[in-house]
């Protein structure tokens, strides 16, 4: 779709006139109008407001005339995995898996690729081809060219570190011990638990990128444990598969 027929769809859809939508994006009506006739599209700062406002890429909005990638793990990137700034701002550079809220998720290379793996191996890659290929590809990639300059100099990995030592000192029976987190979306996460009250609860947002792992029950059994946390909270549940049955282990604030 063109530009005008994309800010058509996303006016209806969320229910605005147009002159709503000038106002959120201090234009006039008249200008709201012509975007959507075809004969003018908003300029760049107009764009990124346009962008919050309905919560969609600037490629989106311009009818997607670049394929863009996370320039830390190699991702194709589309609606919905794009990673948010400090701010809430989308930001078009990264998938939400490596740029958790304007932290970089990432300091070793090593690391991202073994993240990897196992991904690319249910997609038809060999383990071998997928690790040749990630090697080749990530040192071309703007984050690793940048590293020096985007890195926070090893404050995030130790703020993980700070999180596993106190996951870890939970002791949780038959838990083996964390030896790594790594990102987590929390849509593709976020289970249902069922309360003593009877309620059923939701934890996490879907929207945000947590810290987490999977680990297998020392007991032996088809359950797994699964570990979340970030700044605020560490949760610990148990699951069958595919996440079937949540039983809530432990949610503790930080």
């Amino acid at each position: 779709m063109d530009t005008k027929e994309i800010l058509y769809e996303l006016r209806t859809k969320k229910g605005m006139s147009q002159d709503e939508v000038a106002e959120k994006v201090f234009v006039t009506r008249q200008a709201v109008s012509r975007w959507e006739n075809g004969e003018t599209v908003p300029n760049t700062e107009t764009l990124k407001l346009l962008s919050e406002l309905f919560g969609v890429s600037i490629n989106t909005l311009l009818g997607a005339p670049r394929q863009l990638i996370c320039q830390c793990c190699g991702m194709p990137l589309e609606e919905g995995i794009f990673a948010r700034n400090q701010d809430g701002t989308l930001n078009e550079d990264y998938c939400k898996w490596c740029y958790a809220d304007g932290e970089y998720v990432y300091s070793d290379m090593d690391d991202l690729i073994d993240v990897c793996i196992p991904h690319m191996v249910k997609e038809g890659f060999s383990e071998e081809q997928a690790r040749a290929y990630m090697k080749e590809m990530l040192p071309k990639l703007d984050y690793w060219k940048r590293y020096k300059e985007l890195s926070d100099d090893g404050q995030f990995e130790a703020f993980k570190q700070k999180l596993i030592e106190e996951i870890n000192d939970l002791h949780i029976e038959g838990m083996p011990k964390v030896e790594k987190l790594n990102a987590l979306v929390g849509k593709y996460v976020n289970l249902q638990f069922r309360l003593p009250n009877g309620m059923n609860a939701k934890f996490l947002d879907d929207e945000t990128t947590y810290l987490g792992n999977q680990l297998e029950s020392e007991f032996g059994s088809d359950r797994c444990f699964g570990v979340l946390a970030n700044m605020n909270f560490i949760l610990i549940c148990t699951y069958g598969a595919e996440g079937a049955d949540p039983e809530l282990v432990i949610y503790k604030k930080r």
